[in-house]
């Protein structure tokens, strides 16, 4: 009979860890991202979230 090998996986933080802290590094630079493209076009800071909220419509509808 075959020995059976269990396959131990490296986790950075934890199991419920590393997802939360995939998905806040990614949509931190998401953010920054969009930040940037709308600062070169010279939209001000305060007129942001409706780019944001447009674009997370986009990407989620």
């Amino acid at each position: 009979m075959a020995a059976v090998t269990t396959l131990k996986v490296p986790f950075l933080i934890s199991r419920v860890g590393d997802p939360i802290f995939a998905a806040f590094i990614g949509s931190t630079a998401a953010f920054l991202k969009i930040r940037r493209e709308e600062q070169d076009k010279g939209t001000p800071f305060n007129q942001l979230w409706p780019t944001l909220r447009r674009r997370a419509g986009l990407i989620f509808a």
